[in-house]
């Protein structure tokens, strides 16, 4: 996106696709406007030209057939209008992006997570972030039929996290703990066990015992287990009387493992090909629950009237981790053994990211991995598909150690006492201390920024839907 797209290219394409006139010149002359590089009088009127000009693209597209029916020319119709959007979306988040989070933040003496950005953005951008009542209409259509509506909600983001003090201020922002894990609090310290749905905790002793249970998908994620895992995970850090976490999948019912216990399969293909998988899950997924493995939280409160955090040493409140490998962890799996503290594995079971064959980036992986196996492997890993198995040497990089299954309950013991015995009191700060080095604060922002925009490319491209028909056979799977 360097170059000003030039509509009047495309007039010609337009035409013979059989758009009216009326729209076409709507079209043609609100790009005009934002494109002579004329600024409006006031923020307001900013907003007013890049909202009209994207609105008149979404009449556009909703006169096309859907995205997956479209013929050739209609096709390239399509993207064309698409791109014409994100382009000048692009350059606007670029050049409001300070204003726009300070009006979202008060100044940023608020702070708010990645979805209540989205909604309330949605409310100050009219017509340039969907709105709830466009999301739930999108939703309806399959992935392969979606016109990248969700594309300005990356743009968006990674606009913001490409600035060090805002992208700063909202990373820390989700680092905070959910109202729903604030407001269970209670009841998991009375009961000592919560079952949240798609995953289930227990207190045992000092130790705090997070299973995954999505069992008809193998374990995997998606947008109706992130939630409560995020949940899960804040109430075993809030917990007073935890010192430790433990990652571990639950038993599954399915045919093929019926009876055994399984990690994770990675991300719900299935739902992600029917158009249930919104893109904000990656997003709230790496800022929320996965990095909260890895950096732990900041006290509900903590950020309130700091709206300068790029000088404060990171002061979060984090517990180690255990993590244990039942069967496989793939794709989001893997990438959740790239933040725990230990893990144990199970003779036979492996790791992989099958990112080229789902057509995503994986997560924070390529920020992680070549950390643990050197850029070469995790090269091959993300982009050939290398599957790794826990008993082969070059795989102690991501393992710590390896039992056989009737061995895994007791070596999860021995682990568990050897890390309580041996005295807590340093463990958030040898944490930290490690993270400085590896994968500061601002480094991991940096990457969010790039990944946001990517990710939102590749959530609506058209190699995403070959991958997951050819590889997954996703069209002849029933969500």
């Amino acid at each position: 996106m360097t170059a000003m797209f030039n509509t009047d290219n495309l007039q010609g394409d337009l035409l013979a696709c059989g758009f009216a006139l009326s729209d076409l010149r709507n079209f043609s002359e609100a790009h005009a406007a934002i494109a002579s590089g004329t600024k409006a009088d006031s923020f307001e009127g900013e907003v007013a030209s890049i909202g009209r000009f994207c609105r008149s693209a979404r009449t556009l597209l909703d006169r096309l057939p859907p995205r997956s029916q479209r013929s050739p020319s209609e096709q390239f119709a399509g993207e064309s209008i698409v791109r014409a959007m994100a382009e000048s979306c692009w350059r606007f988040f670029g050049a409001q992006r300070i204003q726009i989070y300070d009006r979202l933040t008060d100044s940023r003496r608020r702070a708010l997570r990645v979805e209540e950005l989205a909604s309330a953005g949605a409310e100050l951008l009219p017509g340039v972030l969907p709105d709830a009542k466009e999301l739930a209409q999108d939703r309806q259509r399959m992935l392969k039929d979606k016109d990248g509506l969700e594309l300005h909600q990356a743009l968006f983001f990674a606009q913001l996290l490409n600035d060090p003090a805002v992208g700063l201020h909202l990373c820390s922002a989700m680092l905070q703990p959910t109202r729903s894990s604030v407001e269970r609090l209670a009841e998991f310290q009375r009961n000592g066990v919560l079952d949240l749905g798609p995953v289930r905790i227990e207190a045992k002793g000092e130790v705090g015992y997070l299973y995954f249970r999505h069992l008809r998908y193998l374990n995997a994620e998606d947008d109706e287990t992130l939630a409560a895992q995020e949940t899960a995970c804040d109430l075993i850090l809030l917990h007073p009387k935890l010192r430790l976490g433990v990652l571990r999948g639950d038993v599954v019912d399915h045919p093929r493992y019926r009876g055994r216990r399984i990690f994770s399969a990675g991300l719900n293909l299935t739902r992600l090909y029917h158009g249930k998988l919104n893109y904000m899950f990656y997003l709230t997924r790496d800022l929320g629950l996965v990095n909260k493995f890895y950096r732990g939280i900041i006290p509900a409160g903590a950020m309130q009237g700091k709206a300068k955090l790029s000088e404060e040493i990171e002061q979060t409140h984090e517990k180690p981790w255990i993590a244990v490998v039942d069967g496989f962890a793939i794709g989001g799996g893997c990438q959740l053994l790239l933040v725990m503290d230990y893990v144990i594995a199970e003779n036979g079971a492996f790791c992989s990211l099958p990112a080229r064959k789902e057509g995503i980036i994986p997560g924070c992986a390529n920020l992680r991995l070549p950390r643990c196996m050197g850029e070469r492997a995790a090269r091959e890993a993300i982009m050939f598909d290398r599957t790794f198995y826990v008993d082969a040497p070059e795989t102690r990089a991501l393992v710590n150690e390896v039992r056989p299954r009737d061995q895994l309950d007791s070596a999860l013991e021995d682990c568990v006492r050897n890390a309580l015995g041996s005295g807590m009191v340093s463990a958030a700060g040898n944490r930290k201390a490690l993270r400085v080095q590896a994968e500061p604060l601002d480094t991991f922002r940096a990457y969010m920024a790039l990944y946001a925009r990517e990710q939102g490319w590749c959530h609506r491209s058209e190699q995403l839907i070959d991958n997951l028909e050819r590889y997954w056979r996703a069209a002849d799977r029933q969500i």
